[in-house]
């Protein structure tokens, strides 16, 4: 049986009707329609889903919908302001962070929480932080190398 829930995602308020056992994933995915968070390996190993949950990273694959009722949950859709990106996904496209593109979402999302917390962080912490994110692709000297791009940039301002 559906149960009707309201879900905040990116300052946006959704009423959904989902069965108990859908995810954070699927909901955002099927019944809101926010499809940047991707669905890796649906099993909490490679953090394409991360998503931001009272603005920690979290597994939206993991996540059961019902669950997060009442809390503030931020997608990378909620990342830029209108078309313009953020200053970390502007850094991602200007320092090479982006291959396939597939880890992408779940980086943003778990680096935009770092630099919440530790405006500053080294590479030491940007690699822990990031440590739960799969990238196939780009070997993550250039992930990191962006994060501690927007880290600079912010202790120059």
């Amino acid at each position: 049986m559906k149960q009707v829930i309201t879900l905040t995602v990116n300052a946006e308020r959704y009423k959904v009707a989902i069965h108990p056992h859908r995810t954070l994933l699927e909901v955002l995915r099927e019944e809101i329609g926010l499809t940047g968070t991707k669905g890796g390996c649906e099993r909490g190993a490679c953090g394409s889903c991360t998503v931001l949950l009272d603005g920690d990273p979290v597994l939206a694959c993991m996540t059961l919908a019902l669950s997060v009722e009442g809390k503030d949950i931020r997608t990378v859709e909620g990342l830029a302001e209108g078309q313009k990106l953020s200053p970390l996904q502007k850094a991602f496209v200007e320092h090479g962070a982006i291959q396939c593109g597939f880890c992408t979402p779940g980086m943003l999302m778990s680096a935009t929480a770092l630099l919440s917390k530790n405006p500053h962080p080294n590479a030491d912490k940007i690699k822990k932080a990031i440590s739960g994110n799969l990238c196939r692709c780009t070997g993550y000297a250039k992930i990191v190398e962006a994060i501690r791009a927007v880290a600079e940039d912010t202790k120059e301002k």
